[in-house]
């Protein structure tokens, strides 16, 4: 084919077009595209067009091409917070409780958002999203109720229509997913935390639907200043019984035998 100007502008609007899909969410990092003729077609451009147009975006570092899996969206902001920083932070326990303080005061405000914002398809989503923790909640599977929970606080950054905190929120809770899944995991194991995490999902979304911003900063800021308490509680006491299995065993290195009871005996035997 040949390199004309003509040519070159339709590959930029390729580029441009699913550039903007990016930014707005409606591709996700890590998310295939279609096959290659199906995606031109959709596109109505020629496959020599889009294949000129995937190009630019993968010199742009947007997406990344896979022998014989195709096209599939970087995973963006990653590299960004990959910092030997950021890697020594992520292995400090305080660096989940700041974490938390930071979605606080950031989620807070989407909640608000997404309560003005939202328009019908977002609040569809958010109480499709409520529907699935409910779910999750009846069948007490905490790792399902833990991914529902990480959905639904999605859907809100996505309701807030504020593309850099989505963009933001999103690189984040990919490199610290894992940490706060399994936080949350535990949490649902427990009955009475997970009756009170249902209810302040219930709290956040009604807000949201209700087009209630001061009640959706309200219920959001309660809902992670209890998670910040909850996991400062789990992982005190994870804590307080490594230590006491610790001085019984002598940390592992002393030849340290467990105790045996006392035996008390009668004088008079």
């Amino acid at each position: 084919m040949t390199d004309t100007p003509m040519t070159r502008r339709a590959a930029q609007i390729v580029a441009s077009h699913i550039e903007k899909l990016i930014l707005e969410g409606a591709l996700r990092p890590d998310e295939y595209l279609l096959g290659e003729r199906e995606l031109a077609a959709r596109l109505n451009v020629s496959r020599p067009t889009l294949r000129d147009g995937l190009k630019l975006l993968e010199d742009r570092g947007l997406v990344v091409a896979e022998r014989g899996r195709g096209t599939r969206i970087a995973a963006l902001g990653a590299a960004a917070i990959t910092d030997p920083l950021i890697a020594l932070l992520a292995g400090s326990p305080e660096l989940a409780d700041d974490y938390l303080e930071f979605r606080d005061v950031v989620e807070s405000q989407a909640a608000a958002l997404a309560a003005t914002r939202a328009n019908d398809v977002d609040r569809r989503m958010i109480a499709d999203c409520l529907a699935a923790i409910e779910a999750a909640h009846a069948g007490a599977d905490p790792t399902e109720e833990a991914e529902a929970d990480a959905a639904l606080h999605l859907a809100i950054y996505e309701a807030s229509h504020n593309l850099v905190l989505l963009q933001m929120m999103r690189a984040l809770s990919g490199i610290l997913r894992s940490d706060v899944i399994q936080n949350r995991g535990r949490m649902f194991t427990i009955p009475a935390i997970r009756e009170l995490l249902r209810d302040q999902h219930r709290a956040i979304a009604q807000a949201i639907l209700d087009r209630d911003a001061a009640a959706a900063q309200t219920a959001a800021h309660e809902h992670l200043a209890y998670i910040r308490h909850a996991s400062r509680e789990i992982h005190e006491s994870e804590a307080q019984l490594g230590q006491s299995l610790r001085r019984l065993s002598g940390g592992g290195l002393g030849q340290r035998t467990a105790p045996t009871p006392h035996l008390a005996t009668d004088p008079r035997a």
